[in-house]
């Protein structure tokens, strides 16, 4: 490969000259933003433990009570891209959220797309839209961009949530911001019970689609995990026994940026996924797993959620030989087919 120059080999000033103008030079910088082969990956294999986190995100409740924090979190940041840059991946941020009894987060609306996976408790809700979505363990809400959106509490137990957002890649391309509101009025709840049987959508005096852009904002976990063991049962040929999260009018993702599926690992099933190129995110709702990141394992107890950067080999063990092991999955897989990047690799 051919040597290029060096910002070095340019006199000091012809160098301030450029300066002066606001101009650089591309030729010494061009192989580091048009690498050979691969990208430079700033991701790091990266596994954050739920055992390790928990004490401090309850005490992070003790600590700052909620009007003083609006949405009480604990992000889950890649050393790869520096802590303070607050991101798991390129284009994905994760934050694992505390709501205590009676606290109630307050309504707002922002430009990034958000869901929540429930990790643990009950009695919390969210209100996305005028629809009040109950919060119970693998649950997925959807709060998508421009959606008004609070949290609240009539439970007795803390309950915690994983936040997977784009925005990295929203705050990257100066469109990040939120607009702060009043309590939303609750027009329905539970209606993704018009959803819950595959095949079959809302046809009122036969029309079809939904006025809704989306039209299904809670995907339950009884639901998802009971399609993947009906899936496991009915198709045992199956490579891998996994459910997409999507729009159920058009068939298409559920939101714009990011992707969201369901994985089910057979016990002692080992399952090596393709050489892709977006970043990935596991977290295990149930069971006991190891996720091995090019090369780097990871042992993974229920809710602990680790990273994989993009263009690296990833292999998925089941540890137990006797359950299933239950991972959600969130992936950059909709951005890269919008760009044009998408790309499998053997």
């Amino acid at each position: 490969m051919q040597q290029l120059g060096t910002l070095e080999d340019l006199p000091l000033e012809y160098r301030e000259a450029l300066s002066a103008q606001n101009l650089v030079p591309l030729w010494p910088s061009l192989r580091a933003v048009l690498p050979p082969g691969k990208p430079a990956l700033r991701t790091r294999p990266t596994c954050w433990s739920y055992a390790a986190l928990r004490p401090l995100l309850l005490q992070a409740g003790e600590l700052t009570p909620i009007e003083k924090a609006e949405r009480r979190v604990l992000v889950l940041a890649n050393p790869g891209h520096g802590l303070e840059k607050m991101q798991a991946s390129s284009s994905i941020y994760l934050g694992m959220q505390l709501l205590l009894p009676g606290e109630w987060a307050p309504a707002h609306k922002h430009t990034p797309n958000a869901v929540r996976m429930i990790v643990e408790g009950e009695g919390a809700y969210t209100t996305v839209d005028g629809e009040k979505c109950p919060m119970r363990r693998g649950d997925l809400i959807l709060t998508p961009t421009g959606l008004w959106h609070e949290h609240g509490h009539d439970g007795s137990e803390p309950v915690i949530w994983l936040d997977v957002l784009d925005l990295p890649l929203v705050y990257y391309t100066e469109a990040s911001y939120h607009i702060e509101g009043r309590a939303q009025e609750v027009r329905t709840t539970l209606a993704e019970r018009s959803y819950a049987r595959g095949g079959i959508v809302p046809s009122p005096v036969f029309t079809r689609g939904s006025a809704r852009q989306y039209p299904m904002l809670r995907y339950p976990w009884a639901e998802a995990r009971a399609a993947l063991l009906d899936l496991a049962e009915s198709q045992p040929q199956l490579e891998a026994v996994q459910v997409a999260y999507v729009n159920p009018e058009t068939g298409a993702d559920c939101q714009n940026i990011l992707g969201f599926s369901a994985l089910m690992l057979r016990p002692g099933e080992t399952l090596n996924l393709p050489v892709r190129s977006p970043a990935m995110v596991f977290h295990l709702i149930e069971g006991s797993a190891e996720v091995a990141i090019d090369g780097n394992p990871f042992a993974l107890a229920p809710a602990d959620t680790c990273c994989a950067p993009g263009y690296t080999p990833v292999s998925l063990k089941n540890r137990s030989t006797s359950e299933p092991a239950f991972l959600f999955i969130a992936d950059e897989s909709p951005l890269h087919k919008k760009l044009g990047v998408y790309e499998v690799r053997p």
